[in-house]
């Protein structure tokens, strides 16, 4: 990453928009450690106004902003960088999530980052490792969320699986359990249908084994509480205090029946759902004992964002295996993405593209630009770009996923054009012009090794650059020439000059 003075971030704020309850987690950094001040959390059920077209309704939406203005009161006045914002299944899913988001940056002054199911268990298993003891040996973490439940085993701050499957006590709810009926056939339903999501992933967690097993967040806190507040258990949730719960349910066939001390009256609707995919859980994984970690989704998102501002940002890993594994030629790469920094510093102010945020994307696209010539020569960019979309990349969000394979399908043959900018909202001129900055980096090393290289004045302006080279020079390298007039011609068809001397 680009190596910037570490900012003095007082306050940090994550922000998880889940699909059943939005949560926010306020703290201070005191000597690297966080510290937290205030948690708050209100049930949104954004999953629930998911329609059979794939898109939030205009009431869910309402919901979730209304809880936000809220939040926001506690953000108002955090600098870039101190606050995160997560959206997780819900918006994974949704269609028209960008209507959505848009209106959270409006209200909280942040972007919304979507993350894959992977991306969220890997930092589901950071807060959980945080909030534990350090102790050796392996641990399983689970969350059930209002769409998805997530499962990672790792050792201390490191995970070693992450996967992340499509049921979640909300869509179970609506799924099963709509009108509130709680009956033998119906709990059966939802159970079977968790035992089936979970042989996709069963036996590569049981193959690797673990010592202690541990639930996050609401679902399992919940039940955990009904448990104890029967005296049904002590600490830990077992396969015997699951089946009283059962038999409680069935008991009382509706939802508003459901009578047990410590049950607040929201958690009432989806207890039923959770507990058959709990159930399917202890069984398919023969789980016989399960603590509850306070630690989850924002306090991991939390952890990582320290980690990025000291230098510990698990992006830098992430692209490091990644190029390793696709054999990407490293010096080039670093030429390229030296050369790419020195343009974008020439440059920044007359572009508006100042601040890491640009140097890190190009920094990124810069070292991996070449991995899809692991798979073929013949339309390398293509099959790079289709990479790094879909990759599970651990530390990225979706859209920055989606802008590093633009960028990348966009490094040779024609800039991205207007449709797919389009999709970026306001940052689609700074994409282009980061497109164009790389690929001239990219022409200026185009022959490869040591050959000694000139400098270069550089003159920018709202749709210009001039690049020169000393007299005679290109004179003497023809091909560069060739090059860069070639290039000219692709600037012009998207409104830029390039003029080269």
């Amino acid at each position: 990453m680009v190596q910037t003075q570490q900012p003095d971030f007082p306050l940090v704020a994550a922000i998880d928009l889940g699909s059943n309850s939005f949560h926010m987690v306020l703290a201070r950094v005191d000597h690297g450690e966080i510290r937290i001040l205030e948690r708050l959390g209100e049930k949104v059920q954004l999953a629930a106004g998911l329609n059979d077209q794939g898109e939030l309704s205009e009431e869910a939406m309402q919901r979730g902003l209304d809880c936000l203005r809220r939040f926001a009161q506690l953000t108002n006045g955090l600098p870039d960088g101190a606050v995160r914002i997560v959206g997780t299944n819900a918006l994974r899913e949704a269609r028209n999530r960008a209507q959505f988001m848009r209106q959270v940056r409006q209200i909280i002054g942040h972007r919304v980052d979507v993350i894959s199911g992977r991306e969220e268990a890997r930092l589901i298993y950071l807060g959980v490792a945080h909030t534990q003891s350090d102790d050796e040996g392996k641990r399983l973490v689970m969350d059930i969320g209002g769409g998805s439940t997530e499962f990672i085993i790792g050792e201390r701050f490191e995970s070693i699986l992450r996967e992340s499957l499509q049921m979640g006590c909300v869509s179970f709810t609506q799924r099963y359990f709509a009108d509130g009926r709680i009956s033998v056939n119906r709990y059966a339903q939802a159970y079977t249908a968790a035992r089936l999501e979970l042989m996709n992933i069963e036996q590569g967690i049981n193959r690797l084994g673990w010592q202690e097993a541990v639930g996050a967040s609401g679902t399992i806190r919940t039940i955990r509480l009904c448990i104890q507040a029967a005296g049904k258990g002590q600490e830990d949730i077992t396969p015997e205090g699951l089946q009283w719960l059962k038999r409680k349910l069935l008991k009382a066939g509706q939802v508003e029946r459901i009578d047990i001390d410590s049950l607040k009256p929201e958690r009432r609707a989806t207890l039923p759902a959770g507990l058959a995919i709990l159930e399917a859980i202890f069984d398919a994984l023969g789980v016989t004992s399960l603590s509850h970690s306070e630690g989850a989704l924002r306090e991991g998102v939390l952890y990582d964002l320290l980690g990025r501002h000291q230098h510990e940002d698990v992006r830098e890993r992430t692209l490091t295996a990644l190029m390793e594994r696709c054999h990407v030629d490293l010096e080039q790469a670093a030429r390229v993405e030296s050369k790419a920094l020195s343009l974008l510093g020439k440059v920044a102010s007359s572009w508006q593209l100042e601040g890491d945020k640009p140097a890190n994307m190009l920094t990124w696209v810069a070292r991996v630009h070449e991995v899809g010539l692991d798979i073929a020569h013949n339309q390398y960019h293509k099959h790079g770009a289709y990479l790094i979309e879909h990759a599970d990349l651990p530390g990225f969000s979706r859209q920055e996923q989606q802008a590093m394979a633009v960028l990348v399908r966009g490094h040779r043959r024609s800039l991205p054009n207007a449709d797919k900018l389009s999709e970026f909202g306001d940052e689609a001129s700074s994409l282009l012009r980061l497109c164009m900055l790389l690929r001239l980096a990219i022409l200026y090393h185009h022959i490869r090794g040591n050959q000694d290289m000139p400098g270069l004045l550089v003159e920018a302006g709202e749709n210009f650059l001039n690049l020169h080279f000393p007299d005679g020079w290109l004179d003497a390298n023809p091909l560069t020439q060739a090059d860069f007039d070639q290039e000219a011609q692709c600037w012009a068809k998207v409104g830029y000059t390039l003029t080269v001397r």
